[in-house]
């Protein structure tokens, strides 16, 4: 199965940090799972988010949209991992670019610093019972 989601035009683009335990909970997620992304559902906010190797997604689960014959969820928002920004502790906050795809963006990062980490919990739990979640995924551009 491969879910597909739409990248609406960027409206701005900030760097900031996020907190160690969020990123190293993605990076451990992500390392066990033999596929290129885990997909994590944030149940509490109606959202999903899908971690890869360069950045973390986040999709209204309630926003669907078709463009070209295609159908699909609109990215509300991204924290792009900044790689060129090096961490010498494992208990630093990592360093990431948030990608604002909607105007409610930097509210809803605030809200995702506290709902995420939740979610990542209950995922590696389920991901230690069953293993990783096999979707694919597939990003288009969305554009008026």
């Amino acid at each position: 199965m491969t879910e597909t989601f739409f990248k609406p035009n960027e409206i701005a683009r900030e760097r900031l940090t996020i907190p160690a335990t969020l990123y190293n909970r993605c990076r451990l997620m992500l390392s066990r799972c033999q596929y290129e992304h885990v997909f994590v559902p944030i149940r509490s906010m109606q959202m999903q988010s899908v971690i890869d190797e360069e950045e973390v997604i986040f999709v209204d689960n309630q926003a669907y949209a078709v463009r070209g014959g295609q159908g699909g969820r609109l990215i509300m928002l991204a924290w792009v991992f900044r790689y060129d920004q090096h961490r010498d502790d494992l208990t630093e906050p990592a360093q990431i670019e948030l990608v604002y795809y909607h105007n409610d963006a930097r509210d809803l990062h605030q809200r995702l610093i506290g709902e995420f980490g939740k979610a990542l919990e209950l995922a590696e739990k389920r991901q230690r019972e069953n293993g990783c979640d096999p979707k694919g995924k597939k990003v288009l551009p969305f554009r008026d």
